[in-house]
């Protein structure tokens, strides 16, 4: 006699990037298994894979999580996480008045939103009649990016997020690009174009909650935000 099927609550999420409405369920047993062998490994790429794979089994629309930026795999991740071990976590933050006391707070994960500042732009003016339009680092970006030192992986990451350039009327794709055009290109900016492509990658739309924690030891009130999918691990 075969054992009986065990169904499985749905709930609804806004893409934040899109709009788009994705349907999705708690991630199970064999697919927690499979992330804390990733976590306890500690190597990056399989904890991207496993990422991946538990968006495809628990996302019941069709996404690609290789081709979503990453504020999106953080975003969609933390709501399946919360609807399968629970929404509220502890953690341990440091109060910052003094730089060392720590505290404990409660987070609600439902309440956990991306934020994208103000004036945040993905058109970046490079000089009066050329442009640039980036795209934001999706997961696919994740794979190899530490294969360097740290400045080969800043303009690594630069090349792999320029979408088309413009100039006046003319638009050049990146799919048209070879990599030598890339470097050239990227080489012959000036100072403060190199200023306005890091300002793209420090403002973009990224997994931010603010909490409010009163220090023990000077009785001060703080605001402490926590940032990225990591700070939310427990």
């Amino acid at each position: 006699m075969a054992l009986p099927k065990l169904n499985t609550v749905t709930y609804d999420l806004t893409l934040p990037s899109t709009g788009q409405k994705l349907e999705y369920r708690p991630f199970l047993v064999k697919e927690q298994k499979a992330l804390m062998i990733a976590q306890e490994s500690g190597d990056d790429k399989q904890i991207e894979k496993a990422f991946a794979q538990i968006i495809n089994d628990c996302v019941i629309d069709e996404v690609n999580p290789y081709e979503l930026p990453m504020f999106d795999v953080e975003y969609i991740f933390l709501r399946v996480r919360g609807k399968s071990v629970g929404e509220k976590v502890k953690l341990n933050v440091v109060c910052p008045d003094d730089e060392k006391t720590r505290v404990d707070v409660e987070v609600n994960l439902e309440e956990v939103d991306v934020q994208m500042e103000k004036d945040h732009t993905s058109t970046i003016e490079l000089s009066n009649d050329v442009s640039m339009v980036m795209r934001y680092p999706c997961l696919k970006d994740m794979i190899g990016f530490d294969d360097g030192g740290q400045i080969t992986n800043i303009f690594s990451m630069i090349k792999r997020c320029i979408h088309e350039v413009r100039q006046g009327e003319k638009v050049f794709n990146k799919v048209d690009m070879s990599e030598k055009e890339l470097d050239e290109f990227v080489d012959s900016m000036s100072s403060d174009n190199f200023d306005a492509v890091t300002n793209f990658f420090n403002t973009m739309p990224k997994l931010i909650h603010v909490v409010e924690v009163t220090n023990p030891k000077t009785k001060k009130k703080n605001e402490v935000p926590i940032e990225g999918l990591q700070s939310f691990f427990v």
